[in-house]
């Protein structure tokens, strides 16, 4: 086989803010494994965070021999995106040699549409309420937060989008005073789900403390060794290919976070519809399905990925698996 790895950029429909950065466009790596008849590919967002670039991404697939397995896979890259992306390629490798869909080699029933939320970038109070009015009539918006002075973008979210259920990220950008000072007013506001609130590293101060709406590890959940770092300190927990390191890892940390009493979300980086194009399977029946990437590019991949009153439907054949 042959492995072969590119970089690909998507400008943003509008600058994406979190807490922590902005950005304009997505710079994602291509994965392209060939087998002499058939080809898989997979999409891979190094993210800074977890001290990911895409040189160091590419030099770790480029160090993967030409005949690795899925199996193999596990034992040469840890959970990243190098590997999310080579196993995400191999999947769809297999489908194409095997003449079926990824879903069925995984032996999983066929795949629906899932409501995805839409994500309202960092931004001031006004600018936030304008956006949520112009994307109210989305049935779930994913709010971006994570500064001291959250509450007026919270409350001018809820009256630009009176009707939205609303899920909150805060990207580790707040103190455990600051979460308690907002926490008695989330369930007034509606808001269902509050995702990250402290760094990942210090937040076993949520032990203990009142959850009044269910809180959602990501920066602290990444594949299935950081469940019993979670206990006591979430309800919740979001399943991103990126982090577990692919599909076949994050599939396992679904049916183990599920047998642990956890919730699921899945959520995405922000890349096109063939890094989402998996996700789809590994969201069916989730409690939260966050996978609107795609609707943040001005650019796509071909065949790209329907989005719908009925939400992200799966992929055609054509796009991924």
């Amino acid at each position: 086989m042959q492995i072969n790895v590119s970089r690909d950029v998507f400008r943003l429909a509008q600058t994406f803010r979190i807490s922590r950065e902005s950005r304009t466009e997505a710079k994602v790596l291509t994965v392209r494994i060939r087998d002499g008849a058939h080809e898989g590919w997979g999409e891979s967002v190094p993210y800074a965070r977890y001290d990911e670039t895409l040189e160091s991404v590419t030099a770790q697939i480029e160090s993967l021999p030409g005949d690795v397995t899925r199996e193999a896979l596990y034992g040469l890259l840890s959970a990243g995106a190098a590997r999310n992306a080579v196993d995400c390629a191999l999947w769809d490798l297999e489908a194409k040699r095997a003449g079926k869909r990824v879903w069925e080699l995984a032996g999983l029933p066929a795949p629906k549409p899932e409501i995805t939320a839409f994500t309202l970038s960092l931004d001031t109070a006004e600018k936030m309420r304008e956006q949520a009015a112009q994307h109210a009539h989305r049935p779930l918006l994913k709010i971006k937060l994570g500064t001291p002075d959250d509450m007026p973008r919270l409350e001018a979210v809820r009256v630009g989008a009176p009707e939205a259920r609303i899920i909150i990220d805060a990207n580790e950008g707040w103190s455990a005073e600051v979460y308690a000072d907002l926490a008695p007013h989330l369930v007034r506001l509606g808001v269902q789900l509050v995702e990250q609130p402290l760094p990942a590293g210090e937040d076993d101060a949520l032990i203990g403390m009142a959850r009044p709406v269910p809180v959602c590890a990501d920066e602290s959940c990444h594949d299935r060794a950081s469940l019993p770092g979670l206990k006591g300190k979430y309800d919740m927990i979001n399943i991103k290919l990126d982090k577990a390191g692919g599909l076949t890892e994050a599939l396992a940390l679904r049916r183990e976070g599920l047998a642990l009493g956890y919730d699921v979300m899945v959520g995405c980086m922000v890349g096109s519809s063939l890094a989402m194009a998996p996700a789809t399977i590994l969201a069916q029946g989730a409690a939260v399905t966050d996978l609107d990437g795609p609707l943040l590019l001005a650019q796509d991949r071909e065949t790209p990925l329907v989005f719908d009153e009925n939400g992200v439907h799966p992929p055609q054949a054509r796009l991924w698996g």
